[in-house]
């Protein structure tokens, strides 16, 4: 009895965070592409080779710095991130969004709810170990991958 009220408490959940989508977050992640990205934005906040927010995020895609762009569906006010699908199209960088700002944050290993962030695989300092690099480049391909397969099929 107690596991149909789990269920029921975490379809409600699932419902409110759909509900507070912004009308321009598409392409969406779906829950296995949702999975995978937040594996790969957790790996890359461990490697160092994550740009966390929306100034961090400009700068890098304007400095020509190649990446996936994650952004939050959940924003509000809407125009804070408005422009970042437009700057990505422009700079041929792969962008998907996720439904909420707290996963965000979580999977980029910070206490605030962060609405965007980019994904690069080289770090700001230093290099990386083989292994390391050879995960989070996998990784990275496979999502980046699907994120485009999802995004041509939307045109």
């Amino acid at each position: 009895m107690g596991s149909d009220s789990e269920t029921e408490r975490s379809a409600a959940k699932e419902k409110k965070k759909l509900n507070s989508l912004m009308p321009i977050a598409k392409p969406l992640a779906g829950k296995k592409l949702c999975k995978r990205t937040f594996k790969l934005v957790r790996r890359a906040a461990e490697s160092k080779c994550l740009r966390r927010g929306v100034k961090e995020v400009v700068k890098s895609i304007r400095r020509n710095q190649k990446g996936l762009c994650v952004i939050a569906g959940n924003i509000s006010p809407i125009d804070v991130i408005t422009h970042l699908p437009i700057l990505c199209e422009e700079n041929s960088i792969p962008y998907i969004y996720v439904p909420t700002k707290e996963d965000l944050a979580n999977a980029g290993a910070t206490k605030r709810p962060t609405c965007c962030v980019l994904v690069t695989t080289k770090p700001a300092k230093g290099e990386l170990d083989a292994e390391v690099k050879e995960k989070l480049q996998s990784d990275y391909d496979q999502v980046v991958s699907e994120v485009v397969e999802i995004t041509s099929s939307m045109y």
